[in-house]
């Protein structure tokens, strides 16, 4: 059987910026990827079903099962998809299609009515939302630390300046580095990848995670509910935030409430607002309604897409949505939305990025990582700019 995560039309739209560049199924929440989590518990290649100009050869076989996206797994859900009958789909109390099983190969969009409907009566993890994504970390922090733990046994910490609380909730994995700093896991775990680096004087509060090769600037204050993604820096003052990988926040500033994507930078101090001074409900652009909602949350910060970069002291308003491949500065709030592919800032007009310089920066900013994009890479951002919003 082949197991298939597909896109809900939708749903992508609502959680874009990040999925101009990947499926819904590559959105990092927790530890994992929700791709990888899938992968994790069924021990096999999961392959995703999206827009076109993101298709893959997907895993087919004599019978699929396709799941949702943007469902996080657990073992209730999991049980009631391995119970579901051919031409049957699982849905939750919000009639959102949690998985399908069928003889046939679908397409995207895919069309839900010739499936026979079965109610799941259980909690569904269901990332609908931008705030969804740093709302439900945490949670996901939890879930995937037990996940990837399970009968493994943590690396020692040996540095004698190094002060640990809650040290069975801390696990530490194969090559990391970590020099007096603070480590308290009494609320939350706290998870070290390979290689990672929590320099001298940091302060790490979990529930959180610190994937592989990435790096904890010194002095930093690392808050419960963050996790910073494979080959990432982070430093200053980070909390409730989720950095996809290969992104920086190398030096003072805050992070609050915020998601980041792949290949971001931000600049000396930059900042971002997560609350409103008159502690009124964040309104954040839809990119599926063209216009500002209402998210229904008072802590709301920055939705950051790839490649995308801030010069120093760059600061964003509360709930503000900055698109895949700009360049922002300049003096005082940012604008609340800005599209994809621009070039300028508060002070200034904002001008398209030229097609050809934005490659020369990103393949200057993936060679300090040894990393180089692909022709499909090239392909997706090529689709992003002539269509860019």
């Amino acid at each position: 059987m082949a197991f298939i995560l597909f896109d809900d039309e939708l749903i992508r739209n609502q959680l874009k910026p990040f999925t101009f560049t990947r499926p819904v199924a590559d959105i990092r929440c927790g530890i994992l990827t929700i791709r990888d989590k899938w992968a994790f518990r069924f021990k096999t290649k999961i392959t995703c079903l999206s827009k076109r100009y993101l298709e893959e050869i997907l895993a087919e076989s004599s019978i699929n099962t396709y799941i949702n996206g943007a469902v996080c797994p657990d073992e209730n859900l999991i049980a009631e998809i391995e119970k579901l009958s051919v031409g049957e789909c699982l849905v939750d109390d919000s009639n959102n299609v949690l998985a399908i099983r069928t003889t046939e190969k679908l397409s995207f969009p895919i069309d839900f009515q010739p499936f026979t409907q079965k109610k799941f009566d259980g909690e569904v993890i269901i990332i609908t939302q931008l705030p969804h994504i740093f709302l439900k970390n945490g949670d996901q922090i939890k879930a995937d630390f037990k996940l990837i733990t399970a009968g493994r046994k943590s690396q020692e910490i040996t540095d004698p300046f190094t002060r640990v609380y809650g040290a069975q909730n801390i696990f530490v994995e194969v090559g990391a580095n970590i020099k007096s700093v603070i480590l308290n896991a009494e609320q939350g775990p706290i998870y070290i990848g390979k290689n990672a680096t929590i320099q001298e004087g940091s302060i790490v509060i979990g529930p959180v995670s610190i994937d592989e090769g990435s790096v904890v600037v010194w002095g930093s204050k690392i808050r419960p509910n963050t996790t910073l993604g494979p080959y990432s820096k982070a430093g200053g003052e980070v909390g409730s935030s989720v950095i996809f990988g290969y992104s920086n926040k190398a030096h003072d500033g805050f992070l609050g409430a915020s998601v980041i994507g792949e290949w971001c930078n931000l600049g000396a101090n930059c900042n971002n607002s997560n609350l409103k001074n008159d502690y009124s409900e964040v309104k954040l652009y839809n990119y599926a309604t063209d216009k500002l909602e209402k998210t229904g949350e008072l802590f709301c910060g920055l939705f950051m897409g790839d490649y995308t970069k801030a010069g120093i002291s760059t600061m964003f308003n509360t709930g503000t949505v900055v698109g895949v491949c700009s360049n922002v500065f300049g003096a005082g709030f940012q604008d609340k939305h800005i599209p994809s592919f621009m070039w300028g800032g508060a002070d200034t007009e904002y001008v398209d990025y030229r097609f050809d310089k934005a490659l020369d920066v990103i393949r200057a900013t993936m060679a300090r990582r040894d990393k180089q994009l692909t022709d499909k890479d090239i392909a997706i951002l090529q689709h992003l700019h002539d269509f860019k919003k």
